[in-house]
């Protein structure tokens, strides 16, 4: 993989994030404690960023790092990633709760989509 590859899949993958969360580069900067102008250069592809600024950048997008590192690798499914990392954000009380709720929810669609639903 080229060098200039690198830089467009993190400033791709950060630009989406960034703007599905409703976030704009000068918000998102002030949030982990940098410049604005580092997001922008990021996210045209011209970004290097130590790991200083990586860290933050991907934890504060909820970004899953195979995107970033391992993008030959991506599921089909962005959907289900970006399931995995909320789940894997919560703590355990929290994980039991959504268990529960994400059975319920299954059944009821699927039992829908069987035509089950009296």
């Amino acid at each position: 993989m080229q060098n200039h590859e690198f830089s467009r899949i993190l400033g791709d993958t950060v630009r989406h994030a960034r703007e599905k969360s409703s976030l704009t580069q000068e918000q998102l900067a002030s949030d982990i404690g940098i410049q604005a102008r580092t997001i922008l250069n990021i996210e045209n592809h011209h970004g290097n960023p130590k790991l200083e600024v990586l860290y933050p950048l991907i934890r504060s997008l909820k970004i899953d790092p195979c995107c970033i590192f391992y993008p030959e690798s991506q599921q089909d499914s962005p959907a289900l990633r970006q399931l995995q990392i909320l789940i894997s954000d919560c703590s355990e009380e929290e994980a039991v709760l959504l268990a529960s709720v994400i059975e319920a929810l299954l059944t009821t669609y699927r039992d829908s989509k069987a035509g089950k639903i009296q």
